[in-house]
């Protein structure tokens, strides 16, 4: 398990992050090329060297044709799920403008869905969040920590107009965060910066015990006279444990109900996928005073922790849940395009520990096939997983 430190001693924004990252060994122009999955035109990524006292740093800027173009919460939203992005890198993005949305909705007085995004809905955040959602898988990092956050003090000026720093969003977002005025009087973490560590499911604090790979510096863009104004990523493994341990660290979110319209169960499950619910169970239980009762139970990573209770809570009558880690070891599988007797096909193909392959023809795909047809769903799976020919 690859785990990342945030040291932010001089704060965090969406580009330092980039830079930070980009230092650490994720290729600038993979990173463009890869970017080019949003289905978004007239931006450029301009990554440089620089010295900050000092100190060898990347600095990230991006570069927008557009001007002044706003977009709503539910723009973005369709944006990521309209991309052939990874499905591990859509759901951290949409965790991350998930939080800045929540944060902006509560501080102007409006619904979430409604939310007009300026700075944040603008092309370069929109960059700067999912092109670290990107060199985060690339460079494998399952776990974040990072410091305590130094806010800054003084004003900024933005499109709602001039705002105290920490700006209000900034505050929103980092509730229950050790977080400290600083010395330097400028805005010191951005919302997208806040966000990126909540969104991606920070835990904060010292550093935990690790063995350093390597160390990333990302460059801020203005010049601070006191200290760098740096962003240090470390990369690493816990102390203890291997970089070849495969086990992957989840969340297991989970709680009893007894005074539920069971109709509502349905539903639950269906939203908390579309959350980023991994797996979801339900567990019959003997609840106090012998009544019956359904243990909920959601898999998920740690960035969708906070979606999943949120959608527990609003959508059940529980009073609240619990959440714990687990670690899970899975089969290497990816999708594949393979022929068959219907035709050619989508299919899963899990690497078992042997090298050898194992073929699981999709649900959909064989429901589909089954209605069009008119023929047994089992005997449609039966038959392709029969007929199957791999086309690589």
């Amino acid at each position: 398990m690859t785990i990342a430190y945030f040291d932010c001693f001089s704060g965090i924004s969406g580009d330092m992050t980039l830079g930070a990252l980009v230092h650490l060994g994720v290729p600038a122009a993979w990173l463009k090329e890869s970017l080019r999955a949003l289905p978004l035109d007239g931006f450029d990524l301009e990554v440089g060297s620089v010295t900050r006292h000092g100190i060898g740093a990347v600095r990230v800027l991006v570069r927008v044709e557009e001007s002044h173009h706003h977009r709503h919460y539910g723009d973005i939203q369709a944006m990521l799920a309209k991309s052939t992005l990874s499905a591990r890198v859509k759901s951290r993005s949409l965790a991350i403008f998930e939080r800045i949305a929540a944060a902006e909705a509560k501080v102007h007085g409006c619904p979430k869905e409604h939310v007009h995004f300026h700075e944040v809905g603008a092309m370069d955040a929109i960059v700067d969040v999912v092109g670290t959602c990107l060199a985060m898988e690339y460079l494998g990092i399952d776990r974040l920590w990072a410091s305590a956050l130094p806010l800054g003090r003084g004003f900024v000026t933005c499109a709602h107009g001039v705002l105290p720093v920490p700006a209000p969003a900034v505050l929103e977002i980092l509730q229950h965060v050790p977080v400290y005025a600083g010395e330097v009087g400028m805005e010191m973490v951005t919302p997208t910066g806040a966000a990126i560590l909540m969104g991606a499911g920070a835990e904060f604090g010292a550093m935990p015990p690790m063995t350093v790979a390597r160390v990333g510096y990302g460059a801020g863009a203005r010049e601070i006279s006191r200290q760098p104004n740096l962003l240090r990523v470390v990369l690493g493994d816990p102390a203890g444990v291997s970089a070849e341990d495969p086990a992957e660290r989840l969340l297991m979110v989970e709680t009893c109900i007894d005074d539920m319209n069971p109709e509502i169960f349905g539903y639950l499950m269906e939203t908390l996928f579309d959350d980023g619910a991994l797996d979801v169970f339900w567990v019959p239980v003997q609840m106090k005073k012998n009544r019956p009762g359904t243990l909920v139970q959601v898999l998920c990573t740690p960035e969708r922790r906070q979606a999943v209770i949120d959608r527990i809570l609003s959508e059940t009558t529980t009073l609240g849940v619990r959440f714990h880690e687990v670690q899970r070891l899975a089969l290497p599988r990816r999708t594949v395009m393979v022929d068959c007797e219907y035709g050619t096909v989508e299919a899963k193909r899990a690497t078992k520990p042997d090298g050898t392959f194992r073929w699981m023809p999709e649900y959909e795909v064989c429901r589909r096939i089954a209605r069009e047809r008119n023929l047994p769903l089992r005997a449609v799976y039966e038959t392709i997983c029969r007929t199957i020919r791999p086309l690589d």
